[in-house]
């Protein structure tokens, strides 16, 4: 079997990083693979080069074009989606050439077609896509309730390297450190965690860093300056070693508006790092209240300052939670499995 994986991007983000580990671990005697990606700075994560196509991230004819020379070169068939553009580009280029390729798909996030016409999202997801992995069951029973046949879908649980991401224990230091690590982008609602921060600045051993980059750089700086919090709070910049950023940080934080299924939380939970995190998405599929991490309904700047008070001050509590969030990686959420699951999938669709 010939399958080509594709997806938009390649820049720092869940879905981008989730692409890469399938490029790095995918591995079968009976299947050749084959990528494609647009550019980004994760590239150097590539590691089958010689399997690689790049296409443009903004034009489309072009891509269709390239994929579907792939498709014919390679006699491809299959082609595993990682977004609904990509899907798009498959149904378009079934449409274009005939041919009886299969199409998965992986379902990251919440997409604009199925917020603006769930009908059209689900009539071509039953008509075009043979296998739908989702990556909570959260989002699988998003999909059935949108008119997704069940039978379809399968959860596949994004997995950690847990080589990479080794269980490292906290040692009590002179600072308390608060981390995130997101994309500085609206969703991820980083001014949260700037408000979080102002209520507990005048606790001296309490600091904050925010990693990572995107379009809310400057205005996070603007706020953290105009909040006069320069002293409480660093923005890092890209993290090129998440696991090191994770790993120096007593406690994580999540803030977003709205989530899936957030790797972040789970290499977190691998290398020992507790997390607290909004309620939001599949997230409770992963953190179980007060045993392998902690959750907050709403976005409360109280309930979050609350949360980190407690948990700072409760070290046998906080070393329990951190025992059993990296079981639950190892026997939940490891890379291993979502390779050999996802490989399961490519086999259904034969």
């Amino acid at each position: 079997m010939n399958i080509l994986v594709i997806t938009d991007k390649l820049i720092f983000g869940g879905a981008e990083m989730y692409f890469c580990k399938l490029e790095n671990q995918l591995q079968d005697p009976n299947i050749n693979f084959h990528f494609a990606a647009g550019s980004g700075e994760l590239y150097e994560k590539i590691k089958h080069k010689n399997n690689f196509s790049e296409i443009s991230r903004t034009k489309h004819v072009l891509n269709i074009k390239k994929l579907k020379e792939i498709l014919i070169d390679k006699q491809i068939d299959l082609i595993h989606a990682n977004s609904l553009r990509m899907v798009l580009y498959c149904i378009f280029i079934k449409k274009l050439t005939r041919k009886n390729f299969k199409i998965v798909y992986t379902k990251h996030n919440v997409t604009v077609l199925e917020e603006k016409s769930r009908f059209l999202f689900s009539y071509l997801l039953n008509k075009y896509v043979e296998r739908i992995i989702t990556v909570s069951d959260f989002e699988k029973f998003n999909l059935v309730k949108a008119g997704i046949k069940p039978n379809k879908i399968t959860t596949v649980y994004n997995g950690v390297d847990l080589k990479q991401f080794v269980f490292h224990g906290k040692e009590k230091g002179e600072f308390f450190n608060v981390g995130i690590l997101a994309r500085l982008s609206e969703e991820k609602n980083h001014e949260l965690f700037i408000n979080i921060a102002n209520k507990l600045r005048d606790i001296p051993n309490l600091m904050f860093y925010i990693a990572g980059d995107g379009p809310e750089y400057q205005k996070l700086n603007n706020l953290i300056r105009s909040q006069n919090l320069s002293h409480k709070v660093k923005m890092v910049g890209i993290v090129h070693n998440p696991e090191e950023f994770i790993k120096s940080m007593n406690l994580l934080l999540l803030t977003s508006y709205r989530e899936v299924f957030p790797m972040v939380i789970l290499e977190a939970m691998a290398v020992g790092t507790p997390i607290i995190s909004i309620n939001r998405g599949g997230i409770k599929e992963a953190i179980i209240e007060n045993k392998t991490g902690f959750l907050i309904n709403n976005h409360s700047v109280d309930d979050f300052c609350k949360k980190i008070l407690y948990i700072e001050s409760e070290e046998q509590v906080l070393n329990q939670c951190i025992v059993n969030a990296r079981r639950k990686v190892e026997e939940d959420f490891s890379l291993d499995q979502m390779v050999s699951n996802t490989l399961q999938e490519y086999w259904k669709c034969n």
